[in-house]
């Protein structure tokens, strides 16, 4: 009951308080912290959730120390970010999707992909408007370029960005 309560405050109100730099901004952060350490699966220290950020219920999200949820970003099914992770505003990141195999049946027909959890490693900046799609597993100080659509799995260490994502640099 208290976190249906909490979820309701949260989507009604919490998320719509402004940041940075508004003034009364550090009280919408300490608010939205309190939220979401009742709401997600886990949330570690110092968490930072800018405004208009959505993540569903957050039974299925876990977010590391220091980590930030970007403006308006859009979180759905199981996703764990590590400690230590800067992402920008408009930031998508969708472990779900449609099946799609059968050309005789329509695509709404066909029901839902089994899912397909997200890991985003330690110390990584996710840049503006990445999209990042089902299964992807990104290593520790990766760094994703603004506008990405990362399609699959990087290492550690890596620079990343393009349309699907690639490799552009590893960062020594």
């Amino acid at each position: 009951m208290i976190k249906t309560i909490v979820l309701l405050l949260y989507y009604v109100f919490l998320r719509h308080i402004p940041m940075q730099p508004m003034p009364g901004y550090r009280i919408g952060y300490k608010l939205r912290y309190w939220a979401v350490r009742k709401l997600l699966a886990y949330c570690g220290e110092d968490v930072v959730v800018k405004d208009n950020c959505y993540f569903g219920n957050g039974n299925k999200l876990k977010v590391g120390d220091r980590s930030q949820l970007g403006q308006n970003a859009r979180l759905g099914g199981t996703i764990t970010i590590g400690d230590d992770v800067v992402m920008g505003p408009d930031v998508v990141m969708m472990a779900t999707s449609h099946e799609f195999k059968d050309l005789n049946t329509p695509i709404n027909m066909q029901g839902a992909k089994p899912e397909e959890p997200i890991v985003i490693g330690n110390d990584c900046w996710i840049g503006t408007r990445v999209i990042i799609l089902p299964g992807v597993h990104i290593g520790n100080k990766c760094i994703v370029a603004a506008g990405a659509v990362v399609t699959r799995s990087f290492p550690d260490n890596c620079i990343i960005g393009g349309v699907p994502a690639k490799l552009l640099k590893i960062r020594s």
